[in-house]
């Protein structure tokens, strides 16, 4: 039995910003980083992760008490959907549902992967599942309900930990290919934002929401205060109406909190837009989620437990490193291209490696670090999100039940 040692809220918190810190400070002194635009919370979070993985080995536990880092998570995609008013949904409208079916399209080769080499290593065919879309595309979670399931339904051992791992060790490698193909993709092809490469758009481009941590702002206390108060209205509103949704137990409607907080989001931006009762100030609105980002990935990363992928088999560290190569391929010709072989589709690309092999979140971190370098995407940053929350998974859910079927 280990022994625990607990940190409070206080001091996690303080780790969590030292984090992102040691990142930033790690990047500056390795070229290497900062040229393919590694972020910063998978660097430093790594790193204590590293630091807390070999005291557990020593005998040691780390616990940190993190109460507002699913608050941060739903802060930064309440200011996602305020940034998606009606101009922008129509501007990127059509994007979403061909990205939806790009993703769709490489749930199917991610299964196909899995399986075919689960099988030719000697490994039930259902464990590529596990080792596909179960845990990479779909996560932690996923990872954990379908587990049961097949431990139940099909008698296999030991999927949990299996499961837990695969998705531990996709978080970590969908947050280190990301950044460096769609950085590949722009010295490639030689491409630009359309608001060009400057820390002062908002100067040109007011009601542009950037999530660029050096982008410079005019904020006062008062418009803080007033976008604290809408966002914090979105992230309420969402326990709420996931409460509510719940309530019906419908399974298909089971989607993650988040989700409904970038709803609430668009539907307030909307009406103060249409009804021109009052402007979201999305300069600060920006600024609070560049924020919210960066401190909840801290948070996550630096809680990772990688002893973990200890559990993994050769077999199965076989099946993700090459899930992880077949995703890099497959974003850098098929979804560059598909998403219209331009900036903003470089920017999508890296997103697509975050959440293919992680979660929405390392997604949006991984387009974080491109824009904060290259310049705003603000299309790459409604398509991704509203893909990846909640489309993604109905999908997910559909595919896998034909895939069950066809394997048993």
């Amino acid at each position: 039995m280990n022994q625990v040692i607990s940190i409070g809220p206080q001091e996690s918190f303080l780790v969590a910003i030292c984090v992102l810190f040691l990142g930033q400070f790690i990047n500056t002194k390795l070229p290497t980083l900062k040229k393919f635009n590694i972020p910063e919370p998978i660097v430093g979070g790594l790193v204590v992760a590293c630091v807390i993985t070999t005291m557990h080995l020593n005998g040691v536990d780390v616990s940190f008490d993190l109460p507002l880092q699913n608050t941060f998570m739903l802060m930064f995609f309440a200011t996602v959907g305020l940034a998606a008013n009606y101009t922008q949904l129509i501007k990127g409208g059509a994007k979403v549902f061909i990205f939806l079916a790009v993703a769709s399209v490489y749930i199917l080769i991610q299964n196909a992967v899995g399986v075919s080499l689960a099988t030719a290593l000697g490994l039930d065919p259902l464990m590529g599942l596990i080792a596909g879309s179960i845990t990479l595309s779909g996560g932690h979670g996923t990872g954990a309900a379908w587990s049961q399931t097949f431990q139940e339904m099909y008698g296999l051992h030991n999927v949990l930990e299996v499961a837990m791992a695969s998705a531990t060790f996709g978080l970590v490698m969908g947050g280190i290919i990301g950044s460096p193909v769609a950085q590949k993709l722009l010295n490639k092809h030689n491409l630009e934002s359309e608001y060009g490469r400057t820390n002062q758009s908002h100067q040109s481009f007011p009601e542009l929401v950037t999530y660029n941590e050096h982008e410079e702002d005019r904020v006062t206390a008062k418009r803080v205060v007033e976008s604290l108060s809408i966002i914090l209205l979105c992230v309420t509103g969402a326990s709420y109406l996931e409460s509510w949704v719940s309530s019906f137990g419908i399974k298909w409607l089971m989607i993650p909190d988040f989700v409904y907080a970038l709803f609430i989001g668009v539907v307030i931006t909307n009406i103060m837009e249409v009804t021109k009762v009052r402007k979201v100030d999305l300069e600060t609105v920006d600024i609070l989620g560049t924020v919210s980002l960066s401190l909840f990935l801290a948070m996550a990363l630096m809680s990772l437990k990688l002893w973990n992928i200890f559990d993994l088999a050769i077999p199965f560290l076989i099946i993700l490193a090459i899930q992880s190569a077949v995703l890099a391929v497959f974003t850098y010709y098929v979804t560059f291209r598909m998403m219209g072989s331009n900036y903003d589709a470089a920017v999508i690309a890296s997103g697509h490696c975050g959440f293919g092999l992680g979660a929405t979140p390392t997604a949006v971190m991984n387009m974080g670090s491109i824009v904060s370098r290259y310049g705003p995407s603000p299309q790459a940053f409604m398509v991704v999100p509203i893909v990846g929350a909640f489309f993604i998974d109905i999908v997910n859910l559909v595919i896998l039940q034909g895939c069950i079927a066809f394997i048993k």
